[in-house]
């Protein structure tokens, strides 16, 4: 069972803090692509722990109240068969290390209660180094799951697989143990480590509305317009230079915005790669091109329901790796992940097949 540590050292933030809510997920993790979690103990075998990982401010303090409403029901649906671990988070970058610390003590599975934001840094925690955290002790073959509780201002990842934000059915999810592996996106700069993410990375327009968005968490999923329309003002489309799959070098002239999608959604519900799957060992990657304000305005219905891939100026393909760079250096084209701002170009986008078990 994992550590138990006191209320002020979780609020330190470092290390990460497990603090376990109740008596006892399932018993044993299988490495098979597609398995379920048995929620039956036996005398014999040690109840495993299942760590809840909140973040107390989202939504706007939102998410910690339904957190204290939710963990009775938690109690009474999973309590018999599991450890119930929760760990509040105290600031950026916290369930990162929560996470790692989660996997190292052989967590059954790391769920995320949240918004897209949350889910992005369990996900940064199931690696380490470039590496798994699992793949950094060979003599461990248990396998952490992640699991999700959607309960944010965006949680567009859980609308691709059609998810509510209905905290009983995501752990009804967690009850029945239906696993798959699904992919992850890592992107790697000039220097630094390797960033991971779920669902989606953007570049240059849309990026930048992500960056402003978050200053408008208040107006909910409005936010992602609000911060869109401000982003365009003083806006200008870029040349860039692209290289697909390693192969040769292409120019995109006029580039709004690039956006590689690992998952379907982003922006509070835009569904800018409806043709991604994120088991599918590919991103699907979009393109706008010599985009105005206006434009935007105009097609804001497609982008939504999906159907903007047949409007003139963008363009979307199948890729597994995509370099990205300026044509001219300019040092100012935004780069996000699943709401995180990164920086600047350039970067590289690869995908890592089957890199998770994900209990859905």
């Amino acid at each position: 069972m994992l550590a138990f540590q006191s209320i002020a050292t979780l609020a330190m933030a470092k290390p990460a803090s497990l603090i376990r809510a109740e008596q006892p997920l399932a018993t044993d993790l299988t490495a098979a692509d597609r398995s379920t979690i048995s929620l039956s103990g036996s005398a014999s075998s040690r109840l495993l722990d299942v760590v809840f990982v909140v973040n107390p401010r989202g939504s706007n303090g939102r998410t910690g109240e339904q957190w204290k409403k939710l963990l009775p029901y938690i109690r009474s649906r999973l309590g018999s068969d599991c450890n119930i671990c929760e760990s509040l988070t105290s600031g950026p970058c916290h369930a990162i290390d929560i996470t790692r610390e989660a996997i190292r003590e052989g967590a059954q599975a790391v769920v995320a209660v949240g918004g897209d934001g949350t889910l992005h840094e369990v996900v940064n925690g199931f690696f380490w180094g470039g590496e798994p955290v699992a793949s950094h002790d060979p003599k461990s073959s248990h396998k952490t799951a992640l699991g999700l509780i959607p309960l944010g201002t965006g949680s567009d990842f859980a609308r691709t697989y059609g998810w509510k934000n209905d905290p009983h059915d995501a752990i009804e999810r967690i009850a029945k143990g239906l696993r798959s592996r699904i992919d992850v996106g890592v992107i790697s700069g000039e220097s630094g480590d390797p960033h991971y993410f779920i669902n989606e990375a953007d570049i240059h327009l849309s990026a930048k509305a992500g960056y402003y968005a978050s200053r408008y968490k208040k107006f909910g999923n409005l936010c992602y317009v609000i911060g869109a329309l401000q982003a365009f003002f003083r806006h200008q489309n870029r040349d860039l230079r692209i290289k697909v799959d390693g192969g040769e070098w292409e120019v995109c002239s006029q580039v709004t915005a690039l956006c590689v999608g690992n998952a379907k959604y982003f922006g509070g519900g835009m569904k800018i790669a409806p043709n991604a799957d994120p088991s599918s060992g590919n991103f699907e990657v979009v393109i706008l091109q010599d985009f105005r304000w206006h434009d935007f305005i105009l097609n804001l219905h497609k982008l939504y329901n999906g159907t903007h891939l047949s409007v003139k100026n963008v363009f979307s393909r199948s890729v597994q790796s995509i370099e990205v760079e300026e044509i001219i250096p300019s040092d100012s084209i935004y780069v996000q992940s699943d709401g995180e701002y990164l920086g600047f170009l350039p970067r590289k986008f690869c995908i890592l097949p089957g890199a998770i078990e994900m209990i859905c």
